[in-house]
């Protein structure tokens, strides 16, 4: 019943988020870190059902891509655009209406990793 509430009203289940819902702004909040990351994120030129775009922090800017299974989302940045050098692991917020985000961030494989919340600022 729930669920058709929040259908009736607009919003989205995890299950039913998908790429497009992913596209949009985006603030990322880690704890430990003293400001927050802004993504922008839009349809991936080449793979279907997939974003790219970038993440800024801290005065730098990183290449992202991503995707969104199930409920599951999959960031990853790249300092250099060849290599991955962090990974957003998270999941889609049950009564958010796919607007917000949590999970693990991990900047590099052997970094340990930290919680993160991404909340959607706009579409």
């Amino acid at each position: 019943a729930q669920t058709s509430a929040r259908h009736a009203a607009g919003g989205r289940g995890a299950w039913d988020m998908g790429a497009a819902q992913l596209q949009g702004e985006w603030t990322a909040t880690v704890p430990g870190q003293p400001d927050a990351a802004l993504l922008q994120l839009g349809p991936h030129p080449e793979w279907k059902g997939t974003v790219k775009g970038t993440v800024e922090r801290a005065g730098t800017r990183h290449a992202m891509v991503g995707d969104v299974n199930r409920g599951a989302v999959t960031l990853e940045e790249s300092a250099n655009g060849i290599n991955i050098s962090g990974t957003w692991l998270g999941e889609v917020s049950d009564d958010s209406c796919a607007s917000e985000i949590r999970g693990d961030y991990q900047a590099g494989d052997d970094a340990p990793t930290q919680p993160f919340v991404l909340r959607k600022r706009s579409p």
